[in-house]
């Protein structure tokens, strides 16, 4: 045993776990050996098609700062226009405001757990697959789910936010 896996986990990643167990979510965090800051990164470390990602893509709404969390698949891009026309105009969000609203640092955004509730949207063409991954609070901390978990987990609708493939 070299002691890496008597460390505590990061804070974030504990924090997810938590809401994890109290939503009684089977699959609690994983912690992978190198950073899975990108879909591909994530995908690769884990086998699975990059789709499989539910990467955590924060914006702030211009009306009134709030976080908007749009969870996509990971191999879809995500259509500012869509996501405007849903919550309000948005703007890109900097390091410093991702982890201010959310707790986290960018390459490891949660779908749960946040600082702040953000408005939060999901992307529809996660449907496709029985089995997604998500980020769970740091960057190399990843958990396993069903895409339709994340309607329970985040309260948030599932809708047409990226630009090119769509609903199912």
């Amino acid at each position: 045993m070299c002691g890496a896996e008597l460390r505590p986990l990061p804070d974030g990643v504990q924090r997810v776990a938590a809401l994890l167990q109290a939503h009684g979510h089977a699959d609690l965090p994983q912690m992978l050996d190198g950073a899975a800051r990108t879909a591909q990164q994530a995908a690769d470390a884990l086998g699975v098609a990059v789709g499989q990602i539910a990467k955590s893509v924060v914006f702030r709404r211009t009306a009134d700062d709030a976080p908007v969390l749009v969870v996509a698949a990971g191999d879809r891009r995500v259509d500012e226009a869509k996501v405007a026309a849903l919550v309000g105009g948005i703007a890109r969000a900097d390091a410093a405001f991702v982890k201010g609203r959310t707790g986290f640092s960018i390459g490891g955004v949660a779908p749960i757990g946040h600082a702040l509730p953000p408005v939060a949207l999901i992307d529809c063409s996660l449907l496709r697959f029985d089995e997604i991954w998500a980020a769970a609070g740091h960057p190399h901390a990843v958990f396993r789910l069903r895409p339709q978990d994340l309607t329970g987990l985040t309260g948030a609708p599932v809708a047409d936010v990226v630009t090119e493939g769509g609903c199912p």
